[in-house]
């Protein structure tokens, strides 16, 4: 009887552990949905280089601490509270309708300090063609390694 009682709790404990396992393992999706931009707010690298290729106008902001894309405007990092406000006061004067992107970089996405603060500045401002570049892994990765105008070449 003993025993049977034994396994029935190792058992029971089994399962309470695999539960938390699969719920810890979707805190990072709950996450992503706490994000300050919609799926369609993200522009891919790709057609931000074409864009840039094609000399479309397009403000680009560099709010971290990243190699600079061409044309863009190097801010600083948003996770700093007056680079948030450096951005503020330069897109204050903008039309709501004028094409912007902002990126970071320097990290994987779920991780980056800087694009949510960065993000939220655009929404609280209405602009309507706000942009985040889907970096999803760094800039090296999905854009300098690419070929992908930069302001001044990587040495």
């Amino acid at each position: 009887m003993n025993n049977l009682f034994l396994k029935t709790v190792a058992i029971v404990l089994f399962f309470v552990a695999r539960v938390n396992t699969s719920n810890a393992q979707q805190l990072p999706s709950a996450k992503l949905q706490s994000n300050p931009w919609t799926k369609n707010q993200l522009m891919e690298p790709s057609v931000l280089a074409k864009m840039i290729e094609k000399g479309q106008k397009i403000r680009i902001y560099n709010i971290g601490v990243v190699e600079d894309i061409k044309g863009a405007t190097h801010l600083g990092a948003a996770s700093e509270k007056q680079n948030v406000e450096k951005l503020s006061k330069v897109l204050k004067g903008l039309p709501k309708n004028e094409t912007i992107v902002v990126y970071c970089g320097c990290c994987p996405m779920d991780k980056c300090p800087n694009i949510r603060p960065a993000f939220k500045a655009l929404n609280d401002q209405k602009f309507t063609k706000a942009y985040l570049l889907n970096l999803t892994v760094n800039l090296k990765t999905e854009w300098i390694n690419k070929g992908y105008p930069l302001a001044q070449p990587v040495k």
